[in-house]
C-alpha cells in the first residue's frame, strides 16, 4: 500500500509547475498489520465446542455447527454457497457419518443460508427451522425498491484487485475463496434467496413465532430463541446440557455493525442489546458467534463484556444528545473507555462504534444536526465555488491539495480535491491524486468495510482518470 513521506509528482496544470517526488514507501500501517493478524483467525478447521458439538470456520464467511445426535446431525447455518458448504460437510463427515436430520437457520442472510443445498436432501424428511419473520430484512429492502448495497463502492472488498484485498473484518478475505465474482455473485444470490422462495434456495420447513421454542431432534435437548439484533428476524440457539450458545449474527469478534455501510437496513442497538442479555441469562459456557472463531470456556464474561459496552454507547449517546451535542461532537463523547476498548473482541474491525452512535443521532433526532446552517445549506457546487475563491482560483486549491499530500495528510488533500474535482470533473490529474490520498487513507483505515469501500472508490476515481470521464 502507498504512504507518502515527503513530497509527490503530480502532473498539475502547467501554470502550477513541476513539482518533486519520491518513491512510495512500502511499510504497511499499524491498522494493516492488525488486520493482516486477524486472518491468522480463518485457516481452514473444525473446532470441537463440547462432545458433540463442532464448529468449521475458514471454509466460508460465516461460521457452520454440526450438533451430533443419537441417530443424525443438526446443522446450525449451513454457510453461503453450495460448493463450498459440500466442503463442510465432508469435514463433518469425517466425525460423524451420521445424517443431516435439521437445519437451523439464525437468520435469514444468504451468507448463513445459500449453503443449504450441500445438506438438504428433500426426501429425508429434514426439519429447515427458522423465525416466522425469516428474510425480513431483505424483504423490507425490496419493498423499497432498493437494490442490495445501493452504493457505488463495495464494502466487502468484493471488488477489489487481490493485492488490495485483506478481508471483511469478521471473516476470511476474499482472494481466499475460489473466485471473487463467484463470491460476490453467491452473496446476490442468497440475499434474494433470504427474501423469499428461489430455484435454488432452501426455504424453511418449520417456523415459530413464539419468543422461545423448545425442540427435541436426534435426542438432542435445544432452545431457539428470539433475538432481533443484527437483524429482526435472528434467533439464538441453546443447548442447555452442554451451555452452547449459537448467537448468529449478534455475536462475532468484533464491534457490532449496528450500521451497515451498504444503507439497506437500519438496525436497533437497543433490541441488540437486549438479545445478548436474554444470552448472559442462560449462563452459557461456550458461545459460537455468526463469524469468527468461537469463545470457548468463557462465553459469559464475554456477553457480559458484548452488552455492557453496547450498553454504554447508548447511555453516553443520550447524555450528549441532552447536551444538544452534534453527530460529530457525540463521536468524540462517546469514545469507549479502557476497560472496552483493551478487548480486541469489540475492536472496529467489521461494526465501528463511530458508526453506531451516528446512527443512533439519526434514529433517534433524525437528519438535522441542530446546526442552524444545516437548514439553509448551499449546493455541493457553491461550496466549492466559495472554498476556490478562498483559496485565490482552482489552480491553487488543487496545488494546496499537493501540498497535504506532501505533508502527509492524505485526508486533508481528499477534502480539498473534492472541490476541484467537482469544479473540474475532465481533470484528469485531480482524479489520480484523489486516487492516491484515498489508497493511503484506506490503508490507514481499521474498520474493514470502511477500509474497502475507500479503496473501491479510489480505484474508481482511477479508473476515470485514466479513461478521461
Amino acid at each position: 500500500m502507498k504512504t507518502y513521506k515527503d513530497l509527490l509528482l503530480y502532473a498539475l496544470p502547467a501554470c502550477l509547475g513541476t513539482m518533486l517526488a519520491t518513491p512510495l514507501a512500502a511499510q504497511p500501517s499499524e491498522a494493516t498489520k492488525r488486520l493482516l493478524e486477524r486472518i491468522k483467525m480463518f485457516e481452514p478447521a473444525v473446532i470441537r465446542i463440547a462432545e458433540n458439538v463442532y464448529t468449521a470456520i475458514g471454509y466460508q464467511v460465516s461460521a457452520n455447527s454440526m450438533i451430533i445426535g443419537t441417530d443424525g446431525v443438526i446443522i446450525v447455518d449451513p454457510g453461503q454457497m453450495p460448493t463450498a458448504a459440500g466442503k463442510v460437510r465432508v469435514a463433518f463427515g469425517e466425525i460423524s457419518p451420521l445424517p443431516v436430520r435439521a437445519i437451523i437457520y439464525t437468520h435469514g442472510h444468504g451468507d448463513h443460508t445459500g449453503g443449504a443445498p450441500a445438506f438438504f436432501e428433500p426426501e429425508r424428511g429434514i426439519q429447515v427451522w427458522a423465525r416466522e419473520n425469516y428474510g425480513s430484512e431483505a424483504a423490507l429492502v425490496r419493498s423499497k425498491g432498493l437494490a442490495g448495497g445501493m452504493r457505488p463502492s463495495n464494502t466487502q472488498g468484493f471488488d477489489l484487485p487481490l493485492e488490495q484485498r485483506i478481508g471483511i473484518g469478521v471473516a476470511i478475505p476474499p482472494e481466499r475463496r475460489p473466485a471473487g465474482n463467484m463470491m460476490r455473485d453467491g452473496m446476490q444470490r442468497g440475499n434474494q434467496r433470504a427474501a423469499g422462495p428461489g430455484p435454488r434456495g432452501v426455504q424453511p420447513t418449520h417456523r415459530f413465532g413464539e419468543q422461545r421454542k423448545a425442540l427435541e431432534i436426534a435426542g438432542v435437548r435445544l432452545e431457539l430463541v428470539a433475538a432481533p439484533g443484527e437483524t429482526a428476524d435472528q434467533l439464538y440457539v441453546w443447548l442447555p446440557d452442554q451451555r452452547v450458545v449459537f448467537a448468529g449474527d449478534n455475536f462475532y469478534q468484533s464491534w457490532p455493525n449496528v450500521y451497515p455501510l451498504r444503507g439497506t437496513a437500519r438496525r436497533s442497538l437497543r433490541d441488540w442489546i437486549a438479545s445478548i442479555d436474554k444470552m448472559v441469562g442462560e449462563d452459557p459456557l461456550h458461545v459460537v458467534g455468526g463469524h469468527t472463531a468461537p469463545i470457548l470456556n468463557e462465553a459469559k464474561q464475554v456477553l457480559t463484556n458484548y452488552r455492557d459496552s453496547m450498553q454504554w454507547v447508548l447511555d453516553r449517546t443520550l447524555e450528549g444528545l441532552s447536551q444538544f451535542m452534534t453527530p460529530d461532537e457525540l463521536v468524540q463523547h462517546t469514545r469507549l473507555p479502557e476497560r472496552f476498548a483493551k478487548l480486541d473482541y469489540l475492536a472496529d474491525y467489521y461494526g465501528s462504534v463511530e458508526g453506531t452512535v451516528r446512527d443512533l443521532y439519526a434514529q433517534d433526532l433524525g437528519w438535522f444536526d441542530g446546526d442552524p446552517l444545516s437548514l439553509h445549506r448551499e449546493s455541493p457546487m457553491r461550496q466549492s465555488e466559495r472554498m476556490a475563491d478562498l483559496a485565490g482560483g482552482v489552480d491553487r486549491l488543487a496545488a494546496k491539495a499537493a501540498e497535504a499530500m506532501a505533508d502527509d495528510d492524505p485526508l486533508g488533500a481528499a477534502q480539498l480535491l473534492r472541490h476541484v474535482i467537482r469544479l473540474r470533473p475532465q481533470d484528469r490529474n485531480s482524479k489520480r491524486m484523489m486516487a492516491d490520498a484515498l489508497e493511503i487513507v484506506a490503508e490507514r483505515t481499521f474498520n474493514a468495510p470502511m477500509r474497502n469501500y475507500t479503496l473501491s472508490s479510489a480505484n474508481r476515481f482511477r479508473r476515470e482518470a485514466e479513461e478521461g470521464r
